[in-house]
């Protein structure tokens, strides 16, 4: 048999959905943990499924806590090795995104044998094990199976000072809210599915979507910090939203200052966009003010494979926040919005008083 990939070997053509994209919906997946059991709840669970956290948090010590979380989905490129490297990258920000730092990982792999070599399935695990090993990781085993479709990702497990673990509950009024990565990864997606997307913004998709959110372990001791999470499949809104509801409080943003990829804008008001953005609005638009165009509405819903960390801090712990963000690379990070006493609701400051096109080349810059 010849294991060599052909040229024309494109990953996206097995998946129906791509990255987070492939999501269940956020209203679907609510609908489903409310009708689940409890089940056991030991003392020392810190964080399980009731405020749709991050991950798992289970108490070992009055110093340690572990942190476990698992996140695998479909190809969202075609490079093998690069479908492997973001889906580690996605799979390790959960552990982030609570304070912790990862400690190791297990590979979760699904392939359809009979269609795909086995050097491209080789190739997407070369990809997970060179991410994980930039974030100090070994990926210590796992579990393969032969799927219909192409599945990867990680079990993650973490370490985190139960004092210094971060949530999605715990947003005050008058918290700012700071931003990770510019959104646009589900648009990118879309616009390469299609083989629209415009040259060089491969490239800028890969360095996004690839970057750890290791920021996330020095946002974890900051008092300052009252809540935490990364942005992923539900866009944007969908995960402030958590916060909000798991925090009582609500938000209120301003589009503009919502850090965009180059050219995501522009590809959004073309129609290039992910049949998970229309998903998550009809799962939780009712719960958003705001006058918002179909532009800014595909925006704010994006689903982002491996997207940035959303941070809710008091207003004097900004500058700390940002530092922590820049010392680490991420010179996008941004404060967009404010925590808001209320219901659990976000207010949207649309931009309609900036053309989408000028935005466009404000944020390529």
């Amino acid at each position: 048999m010849d294991t060599s990939p052909p040229s024309t070997l494109r990953l996206t053509d097995f998946s129906h959905g791509g990255g987070c994209g492939c999501k269940i919906s956020p209203s679907v997946l609510r609908d489903i943990i409310a009708r689940s059991s409890p089940g056991l709840l030991p003392r020392d669970l810190l964080v399980g499924v009731e405020t749709a956290d991050d991950a798992a948090v289970y108490r070992v010590n009055e110093r340690q806590a572990i942190v476990a979380t698992t996140d695998f989905f479909m190809p969202i490129v075609d490079d093998p090795f690069d479908f492997g490297a973001i889906a580690a990258a996605n799979a390790l920000s959960d552990v982030y995104a609570m304070g912790g730092t990862p400690l190791f990982a297990l590979a979760v792999v699904g392939m359809p044998i009979d269609r795909l070599p086995i050097d491209t399935i080789r190739r997407i695990l070369e990809g997970g094990e060179f991410l994980c090993a930039k974030a100090g990781v070994p990926v210590a085993g796992g579990h393969t199976i032969d799927s219909v479709e192409p599945i990867y990702g990680l079990v993650a497990i973490g370490l985190v000072d139960p004092e210094h673990l971060k949530r999605n509950r715990g947003a005050l009024a008058g918290d700012a809210l700071i931003l990770g990565k510019p959104l646009g990864i589900g648009i990118y997606s879309a616009a390469l599915k299609k083989q629209l997307l415009p040259t060089g913004r491969y490239e800028t998709m890969l360095a996004t979507a690839t970057r750890l959110n290791t920021p996330g372990t020095a946002l974890g001791p900051m008092k300052g910090v009252h809540a935490l999470t990364d942005v992923t499949g539900f866009g944007l809104l969908g995960h402030l939203l958590e916060i909000c509801r798991a925090s009582a409080v609500g938000a209120k943003i301003q589009f503009e200052r919502v850090p965009l990829l180059p050219d995501a804008a522009a590809l959004a008001r073309t129609g290039l966009v992910t049949g998970a953005s229309s998903r998550n609005w009809s799962s939780y638009g009712h719960e958003v003010d705001g006058n918002l165009d179909t532009t800014e509405r595909a925006l704010l819903t994006d689903p982002q494979t491996s997207g940035g960390l959303l941070v809710a801090c008091s207003p004097d712990a900004v500058d700390d926040v940002l530092r922590a963000f820049h010392a680490d690379g991420f010179d996008r990070a941004t404060v967009i919005g404010r925590i808001i006493a209320g219901e659990p609701r976000v207010v949207v400051d649309a931009g309609h008083a900036l053309p989408i096109a000028a935005r466009g080349q404000a944020t390529a810059a």
